[in-house]
């Protein structure tokens, strides 16, 4: 259990920091038989601060649990 409150505290922290993540998506604009136009777009997943301050408090008490119980 230890090691899992290692890895939440490390993306809770993650998560506060850069307060979510981008990807590119490829989209296709036209296709018109043998012509295809397609375009990227990028597209962003917001993490709420609350969510990110969530794992992070797990994260430390199951680090602070698990050494209790050790």
């Amino acid at each position: 259990m230890r090691l899992v409150g290692i890895i939440l505290v490390i993306l809770g922290v993650l998560g506060l920091g850069y307060g979510g993540f981008s990807y590119v998506t490829e989209e296709k604009i036209i296709d018109a038989g043998p012509i295809e136009v397609s375009a990227d777009k990028q597209r962003t997943v917001w993490i709420p601060p609350v969510v990110g301050g969530i794992v992070l408090v797990s994260g430390l008490l199951l680090v602070v649990g698990g050494t209790k119980r050790d």
